[in-house]
């Protein structure tokens, strides 16, 4: 299914909680995953967009982009992602944009990363272990 929809329909997809937006890094022995609250220097935290939306994966050389063929290997997207339920043929969440007509909702649900992230753009990479939030198996 998802290799059918437009351009436009799998953008609409996007619940635009931003998670996905999250600097992530791998264990090189392990494999595993983790995730940190810190996002990427071209998210706008409040909106949660993307500053540089077209161009995001020439400016940021590790930004994933998500495709129909990579959604189902990406285990470090959230249970609550568009992508991934549509992909594993669940139901969208009530307070997805398309199910409750407003992007209100997401952060309302508190799904979205807006009240617990900071910007790459302020962390020293020094730092940055500090802000490890968890291991994904």
């Amino acid at each position: 299914m998802l290799h059918e929809l437009s351009d436009e329909e799998w953008e609409a997809l996007c619940d635009g909680c931003a998670q996905c937006c999250r600097l992530k890094f791998q264990d090189i022995a392990t494999g595993r995953i983790a995730t940190t609250s810190i996002v990427c220097r071209l998210l706008d935290v409040e909106t949660r967009q993307c500053k540089q939306y077209p161009k995001r994966h020439e400016l940021v050389e590790d930004c994933i982009e998500l495709k129909a063929e990579n959604i189902a290997s990406l285990n470090w997207l959230p249970e609550t992602c568009g992508y991934r339920r549509v992909a594993e043929k669940r139901p969208l969440e009530p307070w997805h944009p398309l199910i409750s007509g407003t992007t209100a909702t997401v952060k309302a649900a508190g799904v979205s990363v807006t009240d617990d992230v900071i910007s790459e753009n302020d962390v020293h990479p020094d730092d940055i272990d500090i802000f490890l939030l968890k291991w994904i198996d």
